[in-house]
């Protein structure tokens, strides 16, 4: 390997001033391997069960096998395939062994890389608890073996489920304490059941259900996971998929399905979270978004803040139904109400506290109490201090993150390099930085903001909890110097 030619990217490297740091690394889990920790874990009646468990999340692999009538009959999503390397062998071997990814980093002009899991993109829904617990401990277990000899380039992140606060706080204690891994992928949501439905149609509770998203409307207090993050200096990053949802649904084409999902899922745990208060009672913590780039950052922003000055607890009052001046109405509507608005304001508006609830009720009318949030500042200190937003080198829309225009208080936000290694969206892994410096080249980044989006802001996630995140690796003396 050493032979090679040195690529582009690394000529890139060798002019910067600075480390560059990937947040969003990939590797592509040998089946056979993890199917060994995973006996050892569990043992083999689950190692059984656990093609079939699979099946039953979204993107079925049955798919396949279905005609084009039982797929329609059933509206089965087409699943995720051939999202790996394959004609780029290397690049498929790069994915899978993590000392040849330890021995190319600099090829792909990176100096360290923080490494999620695929297979855990799956494994994170799997409704029964056994398996998916049982996955996440096998992945864990599996990823601080194959990366810790590699730790001082490439960082694992460890697996945490979050389908109660119990089941992801235990793994949480696994992999820091005991497994030693410093990043941690979070479910960003669990689909829970309807109820009622889950009750009195049982078959259907699949296919009828709701997201979870740990923060408004929760069907747990997961303050406690919060409290534990922040005891073992873990910036807790969100990394689900989110198709499967709305209309990304279709039976034939995986590109329609797959457009904006990543953005989808991290802006319902995003607004989950704020507006259930998290980041308000967790002030020091941080909470990264991987994939979804940055552009549905700044419109969930935008909308906030202006949702926030005509609906927050007091201007919501500016549209009570009893707050409407009925004499004044009927009197324009003996002048202007024409052909069959004709009566009174009773009979047009309706008698009973038109289109809205009870004045009374203040949990229902000021739905911001519980996010803590009480002014336009307030969110926007949460974006600016607490919310990082991964993003891909080939996304022109980063420049987003650093072009205002206009949008409340000029908000620059956190847009930190993820180069998503390992997947299909990476042709070529020696192309990395060449790839990410073309914003440069295009005009849609100043070197400076480059700095920030590959060097400054990265290390700033890391370190917020953990100031030892990089210790121990090769940017560790540069950091110092800086």
């Amino acid at each position: 390997m050493s032979a090679r030619a040195k690529s582009k990217s690394a000529e890139i490297r060798s002019r910067l001033t600075h480390p560059v740091i990937d947040s969003d690394g990939h590797t592509i889990e040998s089946m056979a391997v993890f199917l060994d920790y995973l006996a050892d874990v569990a043992g083999t009646r689950v190692v059984e069960r656990f093609p079939l468990a699979l099946e039953d999340t979204f993107g079925d692999p049955r798919w396949m096998k279905s005609s084009q009538a039982e797929r329609r009959d059933l509206r089965k999503l087409k699943p995720t395939w051939w999202a790996n390397p394959a004609r780029n062998t290397l690049d498929l071997a790069t994915a899978t062994m993590p000392k040849l990814m330890h021995e190319r980093l600099d090829e792909m002009g990176l100096d360290v890389s923080v490494v999620y899991p695929t297979i855990a993109l799956v494994t994170l829904e799997i409704a029964d608890e056994e398996i998916r617990r049982a996955s996440a401990r096998a992945l864990n277990r599996m990823k601080a073996d194959l990366f810790g000899e590699f730790s001082d380039r490439l960082i694992a992140a460890a697996t945490i489920p979050m389908h109660t606060p119990a089941e992801a706080i235990a793994e949480l204690d696994y992999a820091v304490r005991e497994a030693r891994l410093k990043a941690a992928m979070v479910a960003s949501y669990v689909r829970r059941s309807i109820p009622k439905v889950a009750r009195e149609f049982p078959g259907a509770a699949k296919y009828t259900y709701w997201m979870d998203t740990f923060g408004l409307d929760s069907e747990h207090d997961y303050d406690p996971f919060w409290a534990k993050c922040v005891e073992l200096g873990i910036s807790p990053t969100f990394h689900s998929v989110g198709y499967g949802w709305g209309a990304r649904t279709s039976i034939s084409n995986y590109v329609h399905n797959h457009i904006g999902n990543f953005a989808a899922s991290a802006d319902a745990i995003c607004k989950g979270l704020l507006l259930g208060g998290i980041p308000t009672r967790f002030p020091k913590l941080k909470f990264g978004f991987l994939e979804g780039g940055v552009a549905w950052a700044r419109t969930l922003f935008c909308e906030l803040i202006g949702h926030w000055k005509k609906r927050n607890g007091e201007a919501i009052k500016h549209y009570d139904p009893q707050s409407t001046d009925r004499k004044l109405f009927n009197e324009l509507l003996a002048r202007y109400g024409t052909g069959t608005l004709h009566g009174d304001a009773d009979r047009i508006l309706g008698r009973a506290n038109y289109g809205g609830f009870a004045a009374g009720d203040p949990a229902q009318i000021d739905e911001w109490r519980q996010s803590g949030v009480r002014s336009p500042e307030d969110i926007r200190d949460i974006f600016q201090r607490q919310f990082y937003f991964g993003c891909e080198g080939d996304d022109p829309l980063t420049m987003m993150a650093y072009r205002p225009m206009g949008t409340p208080f000029d908000l620059h936000l956190n847009a930190f390099y993820g180069s998503d290694i390992g997947h299909w969206d990476v042709p070529d892994m020696s192309e990395c930085l060449e790839e990410t410096t073309e914003l440069v080249d295009h005009g849609l980044m100043s070197p400076g903001e480059l700095r920030q989006f590959v060097y400054a802001t990265p290390l700033e996630f890391w370190t917020a909890n953990n100031p030892n995140f990089f210790k121990g690796t090769r940017i560790e003396s540069a950091i110092a110097r800086a």
